[in-house]
């Protein structure tokens, strides 16, 4: 996978990328990254920047120059479409990231400041959003973007099916995970997990991961694919929380 990086300041993805997932994608050949930063097409560092039209506080990133980093990258991405990371967009989601996962290459634009001037949104394919909060600039979103992506190329994960369980990527959170020391502090690792009855083990995380799913995110089960036995063990579990309550 090829993808153009259209940021101010290339430098915050250094140290990142000598680290997994990143540079393990990269070293396997899975992912190349360029970057292209409208610095590099204007006369000086402060001439990308300029006041707003109409007043206010803060600067905002030129048209021309941003364009211009965009127009770089896609010269060597001609078919890669153009995602501007900006509070605007759509939000960012796991069935998201799966599918610019599977895209050969891929443009990633992240503004600066006050964000970029609107007439580069005529050059955007596409707004996103990584989540209702403001972070100090486009770089950290797009990196964001990009971890998010590479982890899921083939050949990056040394267990695939790792991701394939992570939280959010079935559409549900996680079941409680443990590792060693088989108690700490009083509290046990849950006998089932050392049962080596996989059927019962499966069983456990699922209804574990319905479970946590309904308490702290129950929005996600609208959209999560259940099935007949999911649905029926969430009615059991409410109608035993409706018990519960009702006998407060």
């Amino acid at each position: 996978m090829k993808v153009g990086v259209v940021v101010l300041f290339p430098e915050y993805f250094r140290s990142p990328m000598r680290y997994a997932p990143l540079k393990k994608a990269i070293d396997k050949g899975a992912l190349e990254v360029r970057f292209f930063s409208p610095i590099d097409y204007a006369p000086g560092p402060k001439d990308v920047e300029d006041y707003r039209y109409g007043g206010g506080e803060g600067m905002l990133l030129k048209v021309d120059y941003f364009v211009e980093a965009i127009k770089h990258a896609k010269r060597w991405i001609p078919d890669a479409p153009v995602v501007l990371l900006s509070p605007a967009g759509k939000r960012l989601t796991q069935d998201a990231v799966i599918e610019l996962s599977q895209l050969p290459s891929l443009i990633l634009a992240g503004g600066h400041y006050k964000g970029v001037d609107a007439r580069v949104y005529g050059y955007v394919d596409l707004e996103l959003s990584i989540g209702d909060f403001v972070v100090s600039s486009g770089e950290l979103a797009s990196l964001v973007v990009l971890d998010a992506v590479a982890r899921l190329l083939p050949g990056v994960l040394t267990h695939r099916e790792s991701a394939e369980t992570d939280s959010l990527h079935s559409g549900l959170l996680e079941p409680p995970l443990y590792t060693r020391p088989r108690e700490y502090e009083g509290e046990e690792v849950p006998e089932v997990l050392l049962s080596g009855h996989h059927g019962k083990i499966k069983e456990w995380m699922r209804e574990y991961a319905l479970k946590r799913t309904l308490l702290f995110r129950p929005d996600l089960l609208k959209e999560a694919d259940l099935t007949d036995e999911d649905k029926e063990y969430l009615k059991r579990f409410l109608s035993r929380m409706n018990e519960l309550l009702n006998s407060l």
